[in-house]
């Protein structure tokens, strides 16, 4: 089988990237799609990242197919073909369905176009392939294999941008924003994922129409940025949501820590330091938040004293911040309060410069909870200093922690510190109704747990009745 590539010329990529190409279509099933449309006057073609990824010989399970069939059509066909076919899409000329091990998603050519203020896209079917791909976002997705052919078009020079490295559009930047201004943030994920520079007319284009922006839903560019915040190699795309102003529509405390620490010794600014710890960290969503979000409170909280910059509390303030900023932008409550948790507790390690005893270590363990691993790995990467010195003594900080943390594991169960008693057990013992003396029973208990460990339940009983008969008045029940 050959391949047509018309009407731009290919640049070879270091890579075969005809072999995929053919693998796929030897697949029955996806001979038999395209030959399914051909056979009912319709044309079928591969578009969009399908087509990309297979150029970059990477998997492509899910299939995006264009074709110039109406949505009712579609469905028809692959009714025909498969048991499981599904509609959500159906009003913005999409219908998906399982062919064989491929979930595939058939459109109809469209234009999707934006009104000024509208926060949805207005769709216009089209009939022409080229019109559908000159509207797609950049040119590395405005490419197309026809089926059952398999022949493969490349108008806007797509594959060439790939070897090159570029990030274009098919139609002119502004235009495609405008058309779409989530496409900006998209432009973010894709210079992350790809490696690629945005052409001068295309980070211009994001600059000036950064406001556009705000006509797209909150949930779409929190799924977009949830999309970026988990690339392997966040930082360039975080840069560009800086320097285009992005950032300023939908987070802008993030390009509000653009403050130096130390305006005497000039020390890296804020913001500088926080896009270094979220590219050091692991591409886990609540841990990459928390890592670029955890010192969102420095500028609020900034202060210059006889001893230099200090920024007091900000790990507190920052946790308020980032719960107001998250809920914002509609994370789940789970998510909002896993960032806002870690936030809160990015500074607690240097609270204990003198070693780790028993109790500190429990303490520590219990307030992280399941987080504790992110924690651990937030701190170690918060460490961005030049100084050799003073990153080896936080390493070797977290060092002992860690080794106290296993050494207390093998002793005792650490991931479910509690009181030696419940509360019905203290309640039955005291001979005391629900109340607040229950919760300060159960207090009392927590104590005697992390500053000594386990105890025996028959000792708990002892150093509770001893502790209730400190208190003022006599025993509930008592004669």
């Amino acid at each position: 089988m050959g391949y047509e590539y018309a009407p731009a010329p290919i640049v070879a990529l270091p890579m075969s990237h005809t072999a995929p190409i053919s693998r796929l279509l030897e697949e029955p099933q996806v001979r038999g799609l395209g030959a399914l449309f051909a056979d009912a006057g319709h044309e079928l073609w591969m578009v969009g990242g399908t087509v990309r990824d297979l150029l970059l010989d990477e998997a492509a399970d899910d299939l995006d197919l264009a074709t110039d069939a109406r949505p009712a059509e579609v469905k028809a066909l692959l009714s025909g073909v498969s048991d499981a076919v599904w509609t959500v899409g159906e009003r913005f000329g999409t219908i998906g369905a399982l062919v064989g091990e491929h979930k595939v998603e058939v459109t109809t050519f469209r234009s999707e176009v934006y009104a000024p203020e509208s926060r949805k896209p207005q769709v216009r079917f089209g009939n022409s392939i080229l019109e559908d791909l000159e509207r797609r976002d950049f040119t590395f997705n405005a490419m197309a294999i026809s089926l059952p052919e398999g022949t493969l078009i490349d108008p806007f020079g797509g594959v060439k941008d790939l070897a090159r490295g570029r990030l274009d559009t098919p139609a002119s930047p502004e235009e495609s924003f405008r058309e779409d201004p989530l496409r900006m943030l998209r432009a973010a994920r894709f210079v992350g994922r790809f490696g690629l520079e945005p052409t001068p007319e295309v980070r211009s284009a994001m600059a000036g129409l950064a406001h556009r922006l705000e006509i797209v839903s909150v949930e779409r560019v929190r799924d977009e940025l949830s999309k970026v915040m988990v690339l392997d190699d966040v930082a360039p795309a975080l840069w560009l949501l800086v320097d285009s102003g992005l950032f300023d529509v939908f987070l802008p405390e993030v390009p509000a820590m653009r403050v130096e620490q130390d305006p005497v010794h000039r020390h890296k600014d804020v913001l500088t330091h926080s896009l270094a710890v979220t590219g050091k960290t692991s591409p886990r969503l609540e841990l990459r938040l928390a890592a670029l979000l955890h010192d969102i409170a420095k500028p609020a909280t900034r202060s210059i004293g006889p001893g230099g910059v200090s920024f007091h509390h900000h790990d507190v303030v920052g946790a308020k911040m980032v719960r107001r900023r998250l809920r914002a932008l509609k994370y789940p409550k789970e998510t909002v309060e896993a960032v806002a948790h870690l936030v809160w507790m990015h500074l607690r390690v240097h609270t204990y410069k003198m070693g780790w005893s028993d109790s500190a270590v429990r303490r520590y363990v219990r307030d992280a909870g399941p987080q504790l691993g992110d924690l651990n790995e937030l701190i170690r990467c918060d460490c961005t200093t030049r100084s050799k010195k003073r990153a080896q003594e936080l390493s070797l900080r977290m060092d002992d922690l860690e080794a106290r943390i296993a050494e207390l594991r093998e002793k005792e169960e650490l991931a479910a510190v509690r009181p030696a008693l419940d509360g019905n057990q203290i309640m039955a013992h005291l001979g005391l109704a629900p109340g607040p003396e229950v919760g300060e029973a159960l207090r009392f208990l927590m104590e005697v747990r992390l500053e000594e460990g386990e105890v025996p339940e028959a000792e708990a009983y002892g150093r509770l009745d001893a502790w209730w008969e400190s208190r003022e008045g006599p025993r509930a029940g008592a004669p």
